[in-house]
């Protein structure tokens, strides 16, 4: 893929205006030690929940992005993709239109998605009504999350009870394609030393797409206990309740490879068999103790019970001359209960003049699933089979087939029905060492001994697969001066051969080692001023693959992913911040193709303004590149430019109103693919409007 001119021209400009708008205003505003900051919402600058250390994000070794409640409400965000479509060197697939996909520089995944720092990997849409900010650790994570995190990991920190506080807010949103959105977060204290805080939401989904519609619902009860000065202790249930429309897209053309235009209207389904639910209770609690002026510790536990269904039809072949498509699809139930107990300790000593931050740690994981898949049975013509074709009508007329043979549909074919026990059991230890005032040297790792068993019920087959996996992280930050760090890092990673949902395990792939990612990356961290904060990062990814059985197991080269990472986030004066991104990516798979979902390209710039003490304005613009929809096919996802727009209105002391405009040119693209005809459209311009009230 080559570099668009336009873009190139384009780029050029944006990062002149960024540059000037940051260095010029912003060493004056430095200068001037302003106490407030008007349009940026507040996120932690010391430390991020996710590193399990009190570090400053400048002495971390590692791009991380972080993104607050109040940015995520101020632009209208409410699903994850809105935050990656803002944030450098990762970009989203589609996750067959019923789950969050994220690619993370190059590497996609379903599953490396936390909560408050544990595992949070069944496949759903995660809503934002509940999350004091959202944290992406970019670079293979294994120490602090262990097996995943291959090319990065998402963890969302949710909102917790303030004890000695009182305050509600009630939030109520609506586009203009007639979704609907309400939520609520009240806080209350229930004694001099405990307080009770409870976020809930209801969420009416539609766009412009026909058939498409869904409802979610969600409420997440805190309470907070001070036992003692020193001890806090969290507990949280979160009941959750999702149903919507399955959208898995449009078909590409066989001769240009691009997505067909014509067909962006048509939706290749039915209102009854593409549908996705998901019920789900979780229940947290979080023990944080501070033994000592330097020694603290963090206790978690986490179960989540999970029934989750999907089933859909999809476009699986089409014929532009004869303008008929061929579809599959399938039935995937999957229930899951997922206990997650973890702790660590971390201790700030001098030893021989030398400081250091000590994190010691432990993890214990005891994961069961089932799981089913059900083929669809076509009958038509007195003929029964998994695929039918039909002419392409809008709408989609699936009772008659091509031969206008009447068709009848039932997903009764069982497929495949397994059961999976996994058992992981985790220690870990990480050193920050300062060494002078100007070197800190991080040393680490991890074991992790990974135990599956699929049960094939269908055949009567059982396999089983134990490693043992040491991932090892190194780092070195040097600081010229206070607000500048030089880093280098190293840093592993590793994926079991059952997949990231350990729905099978067939026999060959248990003779097989986990594949194993390394990670190299050199990075500059400046904070500019207080409030501006500059990131730039070149990596190196490469993914190892065994290939034989038994002992010393012989690994192949796999993927590999190279590239740069630019981010400039903070406020450039007193009335405007600004956030820029921009990654340049570039791959190639084991077979020596471009790999699938790697665009050349993305960048992306918001900045918002205080207008007066009232009105606060802002506007956005992303650029992806082209990309390939599989590892070297012709088949693709064109370049496309999105602008989005915000405003807020302070109508009074507890009360603002938002507009906030997605695609505001009303662009047509295509943000991401599963397959070659299973291309997502991207929405048409849509302006929400919300109101919050705070009493």
């Amino acid at each position: 893929m080559s570099y668009p001119p336009k873009n190139l021209m384009f780029l050029a400009t944006l990062m002149s205006v960024t540059t000037g708008l940051a260095l010029v205003p912003t060493i004056a505003a430095a200068q001037s030690a302003l106490d407030e900051i008007i349009v940026t919402g507040s996120y932690k600058t010391s430390d991020a929940n996710a590193l399990k250390m009190p570090i400053p994000l400048i002495n971390v070794p590692q791009s991380l992005t972080i993104i607050s409640s109040d940015d995520m409400a101020r632009r209208g965000f409410d699903s994850l993709s809105d935050i990656v479509r803002y944030t450098p060197g990762i970009n989203t697939s589609q996750g067959e239109g019923h789950r969050d996909a994220i690619v993370f520089r190059g590497v996609r995944s379903t599953a490396d998605f936390f909560l408050d720092g544990m595992r949070d990997d069944v496949q759903y849409y995660r809503p934002l009504y509940n999350l004091e900010q959202g944290e992406i650790l970019r670079g293979p994570n294994a120490l602090l999350f262990g097996r995943g995190g291959t090319g990065g990991v998402v963890n969302r920190v949710t909102k917790k009870a303030v004890i000695g506080a009182q305050s509600n807010a009630m939030d109520i949103s609506l586009d203009t394609f007639g979704a609907y959105n309400l939520a609520a977060d009240v806080n209350m204290a229930t004694s001099s030393n405990s307080a009770l805080r409870v976020n809930a939401f209801v969420e009416s989904l539609e766009n412009d797409r026909d058939l498409y519609d869904g409802d979610r619902m969600g409420i997440n009860p805190t309470l907070r206990v001070a036992l003692s000065p020193q001890t806090v202790f969290d507990v949280s249930l979160e009941l959750m309740d999702h149903e919507r429309f399955i959208d898995r897209g449009i078909p590409t053309d066989r001769a240009t490879g691009a997505p067909v235009d014509s067909l962006r209207d048509i939706v290749f389904g039915s209102a009854i068999d593409n549908t996705t639910e998901l019920e789900a209770t979780v229940l947290r609690g979080t023990l944080n103790h501070q033994f000592s002026g330097t020694l603290s510790g963090v206790f978690n536990l986490h179960y989540g019970d999970y029934e989750k269904i999907y089933q859909n039809l999809y476009a699986d072949g089409y014929d532009a001359g004869s303008d008929k498509v061929t579809l599959k699809g399938y039935r995937d139930p999957t229930e899951r209960t997922h206990m997650v107990l973890n702790g660590h300790l971390v201790n700030q000593f001098s030893a021989g003049g030398i400081n250091h931050t000590l994190l010691i740690g432990g993890e214990y994981i005891d994961t069961q699933s089932e799981n089913y898949r059900n083929n669809p049975t076509f009958t038509a013509g007195g003929e029964s089979e998994t695929s039918q074709t039909f002419n392409i009508t809008s709408p989609l007329d699936l009772t008659t087939n091509s031969d206008d043979d009447a068709v009848t549909l039932e997903f009764t074919d069982l497929k495949t029905s397994t059961e999976t026990e996994i058992t992981v059991t985790s220690l870990f230890v990480q050193d920050q060492i300062a060494v002078t005032d100007n070197l800190q040297v991080l040393l680490g790792a991890r074991l992790d001994n990974f135990d599956i068993t699929v049960k094939d019920i269908k055949n009567n087959d059982t396999q089983n697969r134990e490693d043992e996996e040491v991932s090892p992280r190194f780092g070195v930050i040097y600081k010229p001066q206070n607000n500048v760090s030089f880093y280098a890092s190293m840093s592993e990673s590793f994926i079991p051969r059952s997949g990231e949902q350990y729905k099978k395990l067939e026999e060959s792939a248990a003779r097989l080692d986990p594949d194993v990612f390394e990670n190299t990356e050199f990075g500059i961290k400046w904070n500019i001023s207080e409030a501006l904060k500059l990131t730039a990062s070149l990596f190196d990814n490469e993914q190892e693959t065994a290939v034989s059985s038994g002992d010393g197991s012989d690994y192949i080269q796999g993927l590999t992913i190279d590239g740069f990472e630019l981010e400039v986030k903070g406020r450039v004066s007193d009335k405007t911040s600004v956030t820029f991104g921009y990654s340049s990516l570039d791959g190639e798979t084991k077979d020596g193709e471009t790999p699938r979902e790697l665009p050349e390209t993305m960048y992306s710039v918001y900045v918002e303004r205080q207008a007066n003490e009232r009105l606060s304005y802002g506007i956005g613009l992303t650029y992806q590149d082209e990309s390939l929809i599989k590892d070297g096919s012709t088949a693709y996802l064109p370049d496309y430019t999105r602008f989005d727009a915000a405003l807020s209105y302070l109508i009074s002391a507890d009360m603002i109103v938002r507009v906030s405009i997605e695609n505001l040119a009303d662009e047509t693209y295509y943000p991401h693919a599963h397959s070659t005809d299973q291309v997502s459209v991207g929405d048409p311009m849509n302006a929400k409007v919300s109101l919050t009230r705070k009493f």
